[in-house]
């Protein structure tokens, strides 16, 4: 007796385009850009603001749209990790339900940092099964990292992103004026970002970090050397993600630093920003590459010594080896059973490893707290 299977296979293929743009004073009535997406006349706009950013520029934005006649909702968004919760994703979206926007031509506006972008991303996504939105980062970690991907998520049940999307933007606007305002702290914690491409990926960026990073961050990136540098970054971080949008491939140069920073910044005893648990999980794998004879102890020394000279303070005690195994742990399901964990091979340049053990996170722990004087910890207390 034949069993017969009927079958039939769908084919689709659906083009994923948008366009990262870089402006200046992007809330002046005279600039454009922002509305060149949707329509104008007659059009509404559902803007979510960080409420940081309100305070600086919220009448400035919402000058902006009474100047060119549209009705805008105005929501803001406490910033913040804490609050890339579900009852956070919810609440946009009942905001969102009560302010009825066109499905296609009127997109959602996100002015914030990147917890915020994720977060709107994440509504956009599954609002009416997706609706437009645009990305205005407001920090420099959204600005060269956060915001110019398509990855949109929430976290959930104590763990980081574990909800979410791949949602394209239909544009990006890039006005670094915004971070003339931003916290030092801020700065810094978008830096630690360009270190990890400079690592990882881009020599002459590490040279350029060395030679202008002490200016640029006083500059806030707002000098001719640091519009290079966020460029030069941006640009880096686009090669690597535009080849590989829905992460078909899980070996991913962009993920160094992302193995062991998921557990310090959900634990809440750390305290830490993405870009500082970022930090401590970059120098923890270069010991591991140094241990591994893949970075040079000339070029370990050259990667503290840039850390210390760019002012950004490194606090290994709240380094746990369970902590961090139990991340690289968690990372294994999410790189589908290897560990994939990218490791500089010379500065610029990256291999990925699948054997790393519990003692060799425990050694480089203890060989980190050695390298990190008095001196340093002390700016922690600042």
């Amino acid at each position: 007796m034949s069993h017969l299977i009927t079958r039939w296979r769908v084919r689709c293929q659906r083009p994923v385009a948008y366009d990262i743009v870089c402006t200046r004073d992007l809330f002046d009535p005279q600039n454009p850009a922002l509305l060149s997406a949707g329509r104008v006349e007659g059009g509404r706009r559902f803007v979510v603001v960080d409420s940081n950013v309100d305070q600086h520029r919220g009448e400035e934005i919402r000058a902006y749209f009474a100047h060119h006649g549209i009705t805008a909702r105005i929501v803001t968004f406490p910033g913040g990790e804490e609050n890339k919760t579900l009852r956070m994703y919810l609440s946009l979206l009942g905001e969102l339900d009560a302010f009825p926007i066109h499905r296609r031509d009127e997109p959602i506006i996100a002015v914030g940092g990147g917890v915020l972008t994720d977060v709107v991303g994440f509504v956009a996504s599954s609002y009416r099964r997706g609706v437009p939105h645009i990305k205005v980062p407001t920090t420099l970690m959204g600005y060269v990292d956060a915001s110019v991907g398509v990855k949109a998520s929430i976290n959930f049940n104590g763990s980081k992103n574990r909800l979410g999307s791949f949602e394209a933007p239909q544009r990006v606007f890039l006005d670094k004026t915004f971070l003339k305002t931003l916290p030092h702290r801020h700065i810094l914690n978008g830096v630690c970002e360009i270190i990890k491409l400079a690592i990882i990926k881009d020599a002459e960026l590490f040279d350029q970090l060395e030679q202008h990073g002490v200016e640029c961050i006083a500059a806030r990136f707002q000098n001719f050397e640091g519009g290079g540098i966020l460029e030069r970054a941006i640009t880096g971080m686009l090669e690597e993600l535009e080849s590989n949008l829905f992460e078909e491939n899980l070996a991913r140069k962009v993920d160094f630093g992302h193995t062991f920073s998921y557990g310090l910044e959900t634990s809440p005893d750390a305290g830490l920003l993405h870009g500082e648990a970022v930090l401590l999980d970059m120098l923890v794998s270069c010991l591991i590459a140094n241990q591994r004879r893949l970075l040079s102890e000339r070029e370990v020394e050259r990667i503290f010594g840039l850390i210390e000279r760019l002012g950004i303070a490194i606090n290994p005690r709240v380094l746990d080896a369970e902590l961090l195994w139990q991340s690289l742990l968690e990372r294994v399901e999410h790189r589908n059973g290897l560990q994939r964990v990218p490791l500089p091979e010379s500065l610029g340049n990256c291999v990925f490893l699948n054997d790393i053990r519990r003692q060799e996170i425990e050694s480089c722990i203890r060989s980190l707290n050695d390298r990190v004087g008095k001196e340093n910890e002390a700016k922690l207390e600042c």
